[in-house]
């Protein structure tokens, strides 16, 4: 089999993989309609908000292996440390716009670093760890600074192009990490409508979006929305 039939098989596999909504069938179990509650993504986090921080770290954990399972599978089908970043973005993409939940999911992050911890481990010949390094230390010194974590996880996703190409490593793999940066852009751009979005302007909305992941600046207020207030 060559190289694009297997990396075909593979991406179609993490998408459906990815696509798998843990979060949403376990809040479901409690009573819970995750797209109707919070946030009203379908992640970990709004699990963490909505029903227990315990499930929300023992799914936020699965959605971490989502990532790194995939990449694991092309790596032990020979594909290439850029083409396993992009398997792992066919994860982070089903994650984010699952086919199981008509394309209403999560964020993402949790699949990321999945990816980002496992793919220079699996190739430490070809790649290096600043990428993730540099990610890890600008997103904790971010946390720390701005006290909430939408701005440190942009501002770090941003780091690991920017360093994968400072290092020199392989085209393909800065541009795999450059991709990973636009869908969690994307996501945030585009994300679910809410009644909150009519308090503000465009320019404002996408501004919000953008830098904090949310519709309103009023972060207590975004993520305690309940669903008799849609």
């Amino acid at each position: 089999m060559d190289t694009w039939a297997k990396f075909l098989i593979l991406i179609v596999s993490a998408y459906l993989f990815g696509s798998i909504p843990l979060s949403y069938l376990v809040a479901r179990a409690r009573g819970v309609d995750l797209r109707k509650q919070g946030t009203q993504q379908t992640g970990g986090s709004n699990l963490w908000h909505t029903t227990s921080r315990t499930l929300g770290v023992l799914v936020g954990a699965f959605d971490l292996l989502k990532g790194a399972f995939m990449v694991y599978c092309a790596w032990l089908w020979g594909l290439d440390a850029g083409l396993q970043i992009f398997i792992g973005l066919g994860a982070i993409i089903g994650h984010n716009w699952p086919v199981f939940l008509r394309f209403h999911g999560g964020r993402g992050i949790a699949t990321t670093i999945g990816i980002i911890i496992l793919t220079p481990i699996l190739n430490r010949d070809v790649i290096t760890f600043w990428p993730l390094i540099g990610c890890v230390a600008v997103g904790i010194g971010s946390v720390i600074f701005f006290r909430r974590t939408p701005v440190p996880v942009l501002l770090a996703f941003i780091t690991m192009p920017i360093v994968s190409a400072a290092v020199l490593e392989p085209t393909l793999v800065a541009t795999g990490y450059t991709a990973i940066l636009l869908i969690a852009i994307i996501k945030r751009l585009v994300a679910q409508a809410s009644t909150e979005k009519q308090q503000v302007s465009l320019g404002e909305l996408l501004l919000n979006r953008f830098l904090f992941d949310r519709d309103i600046r009023n972060r207590a207020d975004w993520v305690h929305r309940k669903a008799d207030e849609k």
